[in-house]
């Protein structure tokens, strides 16, 4: 979790939010290695595994799970800003982290994978393995946003930010705090 600005001496340094190149470097590299696993069966002139059609519902799966949890963990600190035990908070962001990182990585592999059938796809198998693995690549990079939902769910208000979002716990106009 990151911490206020204010944070006390000794204690250890922020956890700051992945950034886009991160992202995109975990996307590059699932890409190099759905390319070369396509390019490695089509050098010993195999034909490259199918997608099976769990694949794209294990991921979607997990997208739920991580979008459901990146919306508790919202409304848990930000809406009714309740404490949090810190030992859970560090999973919840290493588990939006995991879920940011390893869904780019994925929607990159199977995108590059799934391109690589491209070429082919008047027969039926490798216009399977391109629309399932297209779905997978979605799926992927959906987990990427819910992974990073729940990691941006589990900053800490700021010192200088008030229960009620205005000075000194003022509430807006409408009567609600503000998110």
């Amino acid at each position: 979790m990151t911490t206020s600005p204010s944070r006390t001496e000794g204690a250890p340094p922020p956890v700051e939010p992945t950034p886009w190149t991160v992202v995109a470097v975990a996307v590059v590299i699932g890409a190099l290695a759905g390319w070369g696993v396509a390019a490695g069966f089509r050098a010993v002139d195999a034909p490259p595994p199918q997608v099976p059609w769990l694949s794209p519902v294990a991921l979607a799966v997990l997208v739920v799970f991580v979008a459901l949890l990146a919306r508790d963990v919202r409304r848990r600190v930000h809406e009714r800003r309740e404490r949090v035990d810190p030992a859970r908070a560090v999973v919840w962001l290493a588990l939006g982290k995991a879920a940011a990182l390893g869904g780019a990585a994925v929607a990159g592999g199977y995108l590059a994978y799934g391109l690589s059938n491209l070429g082919q796809v008047q027969a039926e198998a490798p216009r399977e393995r391109l629309l399932l693995s297209l779905l997978c690549a979605l799926t992927g990079a959906a987990l990427t946003l819910a992974g990073l939902a729940l990691e941006r769910a589990c900053r800490v208000p700021g010192d200088d930010e008030t229960p009620g979002g205005g000075p000194e716990g003022e509430q807006p106009p409408n009567g609600r705090a503000a998110p």
